[in-house]
């Protein structure tokens, strides 16, 4: 081995918030910790790259905090107070029957925050920096090697990684997932999200909305500034396509008369970006010395704002796992710790992947009869409490 070559107990590819989150846990826990991230650090904080608007869940914030990154973000995370959910059509047109999540109902905290992409990123790295953790930055993994001790990891630059366990937080299409042969369920949704960040005349009062349409679900969700919210525009591919290449006035129009007048009119604040969505789930999360966090093990649609979060959950759960086997003086590679981590984490993740799936099922159409049942069935949550605040905590991650 030459002088760049490294031995750790976990080695992680994937250095974005969910990889890095595992990392400072681990590297907390006392564990020694490789993190290898395609991008360079300066590439991941660039605003320019990525304009999605994250969903922070309460119980995310708590992750977060707890790896001293909220002090980083918070200036700039805007408050989800309360989330409005209406049914609509593409004229404008809105059920007068909608859902109020009301964040009172649940005590002083905010349902939720809403953080850009970069600037999260940026904070995961900046806390990474400041921890004893090999930092690994604009490199790629050519080879991994599973022995019956450790994992051998070759980086393109020519350095190893030797490593008790492989974390993939490696994205959708995970090389440590297809390295271990695991299959995967996956389909597309036939729709594109289109992202931006916009501006409006009236505050948005930290509410969040969520627009059932035809083609998919329009979110408006609140920035640090008032009158600044990030959209994810869910439609059609084709449909989606057609709007993303409107000049910037005729997107504002049309985004307007299919959002409605709650905050105003609109102006851009930025570029537009677009996201192809599907549907995929690793048929297990586990193989021998190997294991996938994140998207590299589920990725669902953004209607319900929560993959973030069940990716942050995964890496709460497995650094408390693995802080757990170090105690008792296992290898962190060890087989029953990663069928004990698979089998806590498989009803979270099933549940949220088959509800966000029958979300989109159930809102992106304009079937007369089935828009009458959601509406009905918008409206009979809200008039019960017990139900209503079960959705709630859900949603805020505290269940």
């Amino acid at each position: 081995m030459t002088t760049a070559d490294l031995r750790v107990d976990v080695a992680i590819i994937g250095g974005g918030p969910v990889g890095g989150v595992l990392a400072l846990a681990l590297g907390d826990a006392g564990l020694s910790v490789a993190v290898i991230e395609r991008e360079t650090r300066a590439l991941q904080a660039d605003e320019r790259l990525d304009g999605r608007g994250w969903a922070i869940a309460a119980g995310s914030r708590a992750i977060l905090d707890r790896f001293g990154m909220w002090d980083a973000v918070a200036p700039r995370a805007g408050v989800i107070a309360d989330i409005r959910v209406t049914d609509g059509a593409d004229t404008g047109g809105l059920s007068r029957l909608f859902l109020h999540f009301d964040h009172r109902e649940m005590g002083d905290q905010p349902m939720g925050w809403i953080v850009e992409a970069p600037v999260l990123r940026a904070a995961v790295g900046q806390a990474l920096s400041a921890r004893p953790i090999a930092w690994r930055s604009g490199e790629t993994v050519v080879e991994i090697e599973v022995g019956s001790a450790n994992v051998r990891l070759t980086l393109a630059s020519g350095t190893a990684i030797t490593a008790g366990l492989v974390v993939g937080a490696d994205g959708r299409a995970s090389l440590v997932r297809s390295t271990a042969g695991i299959p995967v369920a996956d389909w597309s949704y036939g729709q594109t999200a289109i992202v931006a960040a916009v501006r409006h005349a009236i505050p948005h009062g930290n509410v969040a909305h969520e627009r059932f349409l035809p083609g998919g679900p329009l979110a408006l969700l609140p920035l640090a500034d008032a009158h600044t919210s990030s959209i994810v525009w869910t439609e059609r591919t084709a449909a989606a396509e057609r709007i993303y290449g409107l000049t910037d006035d005729r997107f504002e129009r049309l985004l307007a008369s299919r959002f409605g007048s709650a905050v105003g009119a609109f102006r851009l604040a930025g570029p537009r970006w677009r996201w192809p969505l599907g549907f995929h789930l690793a048929a297990r999360t586990t193989a021998p010395r190997l294991v996938l966090i994140g998207d590299a093990a589920h990725g669902m649609h953004p209607i319900a704002g929560q993959g973030l979060n069940l990716g942050l959950r995964d890496a709460a759960v497995l650094a408390d796992a693995l802080d757990q086997a170090r105690k008792r003086g296992c290898d962190a590679g060890d087989a029953s710790v990663l069928a004990a981590y698979e089998a806590s984490r498989r009803t979270d993740t099933v549940a949220m992947m088959a509800a966000t799936d029958l979300l989109n099922r159930l809102f992106s159409n304009d079937i007369a009869p089935v828009r009458l049942a959601r509406t009905i069935g918008l409206a009979a949550v809200e008039r019960l409490p017990g139900l209503k605040r079960a959705f709630m905590r859900r949603a805020m991650g505290i269940g």
